[in-house]
């Protein structure tokens, strides 16, 4: 079932993202067919000839890019679990108002000679709009009907077995176009099941709160539904804490008091108000958009960089002696260990003793890894493991099992860095938080902002920041 789940969460922003554009190629053709080959002419003449199709195709081939990218800048390409059609219609009617205007300023700032209709575009305006909420109309009929036969939905579990929680149970087991299936509930330090009177009835017990880790990976659990009353929410803490590092969704459902006092964004599902209060950094869909801008940018820089790495090479192995990668095992995504490269910048005994942390002045760089280590060149052949998979362009970088067990405990919210793939650089890195003589609590802060803050524009703004730090940076050692 999760596969499944997975495959719906590309199939429908994937169609989504088909019909949107199909809507508005076929807005400009309709709206040129109006305008010039109907009735239309009655109510406003053609007085300067009529212009060849081929200009409108053209453009509109240009455009519509355009609208896709503003329309993922508004996420209208999330799956609809929640959402009907006319929850959408204003984003989607501002979105195409914003491209619209777009369009005709490229015509004015570009002084195209094609003889343009102003009120062509008027009408592209209007019948995109109906166009592409007819097709997304359709794919959301599509979306909850795969979900009425049981396909692509989420399962969840409750923590809790109050009213809300029994409210809970029942809507979304009666309702299956919410996308979600209950597979049971957990109780919390207060209740016991023997507690929980008539809410037993039909409903699967799966254990205590401090079962949640273990019964997430038997069953693939994906969301985390919390209803807790005020005094139980202590209990929040321990949860977090025990699924410090899984990829699961938490999703609060607050009670009248919560709602009136709490900041938190309150999300909607079939008439239940929920509070996210931990969420999945990347759906299928933006994984895969990250994982496609990640083989891109390693391939390119792989061809681009292969003189300088060549050369690299040689000089480490005319300079020192030993292999020329230096491979070390470290934990990436999800606690998955790989084999990280880098091109060696230290004696090969640099570690008899044991693992430890690099310093700035560390005697166990060769005269040439000093200068490699300097300008972070030791870190190229890891675009090797991009491409393979094993990394990301973009993420918290990757550490050893040693240290990992050494700090997890110590420091807050450790694991989550691993709720996303590392990365060759990162947030922490391009702020200058690198070495010993940084704090490691704070580094950890700076992963998790750029988790729980990611998109391909973040990612290129720390490109940005890495070169910047690479060439200029002081503190790169």
């Amino acid at each position: 079932m999760k596969s499944r789940s997975s495959k719906i969460e590309v199939l429908i922003p994937l169609l989504t993202i088909i019909s949107d554009a199909v809507a508005i190629f076929a807005a400009f053709e309709l709206s040129y067919l109006i305008r010039f080959y109907s009735d239309f002419q009655k109510i406003f003449p053609v007085t300067k000839g009529i212009p060849e199709l081929y200009g409108y195709n053209e453009f509109a081939l240009m455009v519509i890019p355009i609208w896709i990218i503003i329309f993922q800048t508004r996420k209208l390409y999330r799956l609809k679990r929640n959402v009907f059609i006319l929850d959408e219609l204003f984003v989607i009617i501002k979105c195409l108002t914003i491209g619209i205007l777009i369009a005709m300023s490229m015509i004015f700032l570009l002084k195209e000679d094609f003889p343009y209709s102003r009120l062509v575009f008027t009408l592209i305006w209007i019948n995109s709009i109906i166009l592409v909420t007819a097709g997304r109309y359709f794919i959301l009929k599509l979306e909850k009907t795969l979900y009425n036969k049981s396909i692509g939905v989420n399962k969840v579990a409750i923590v809790g077995i109050n009213e809300m929680a029994k409210k809970i149970y029942e809507r979304f087991t009666k309702d299956t176009f919410a996308g979600y299936k209950v597979l049971g509930y957990f109780t919390y330090k207060s209740e016991t099941p023997e507690s929980s009177g008539n809410f037993l009835k039909g409903r699967t017990y799966l254990g205590d709160y401090r079962d949640v880790p273990e019964i997430i990976k038997k069953t693939g659990i994906e969301k985390i539904i919390i209803s807790l009353p005020s005094e139980e929410h202590k209990v929040l803490y321990d949860l977090f804490k025990l699924c410090e590092g899984i990829n699961v969704e938490f999703m609060y459902a607050p009670d009248f008091i919560d709602l009136m006092t709490s900041r938190l964004k309150v999300e909607e599902v079939d008439g239940i108000p929920f509070m996210k209060l931990k969420s999945v950094p990347m759906n299928v869909w933006n994984r895969f958009l990250k994982r496609v801008f990640d083989l891109i940018v390693s391939s390119a820089m792989l061809l681009i960089l292969s003189p300088v790495m060549i050369l690299i090479s040689l000089l480490v192995k005319l300079t020192s002696h030993g292999p020329l990668f230096y491979k070390q095992e470290r934990v990436g995504l999800d606690g998955q260990k790989f084999m990280m490269l880098k091109f060696r910048s230290m004696k090969t005994d640099a570690e008899v003793s044991g693992p430890q942390m690099t310093t700035r002045d560390d005697r166990r760089y060769t005269p040439f890894g000093k200068f490699l280590r300097k300008y972070s060149l030791d870190e190229l052949p890891q675009f090797i493991n991009v491409l393979i998979g094993n990394m990301s362009i973009v993420g918290p970088r990757p550490e050893r099992e040693f240290f990992i067990n050494t700090m997890k405990d110590s420091i807050q919210r450790y694991l989550e860095r691993h709720r996303v793939k590392c990365g060759i650089t990162g947030w922490a890195q391009v702020n200058g938080l690198r070495g010993t003589d940084t704090s490691m609590q704070t580094r950890i802060d700076y992963d998790i902002y750029y988790i729980e803050n990611w998109s391909i524009a973040f990612d290129i703004k720390i490109i940005f920041k890495t070169i910047k730090e690479v060439l200029f940076s002081k503190e790169a050692f």
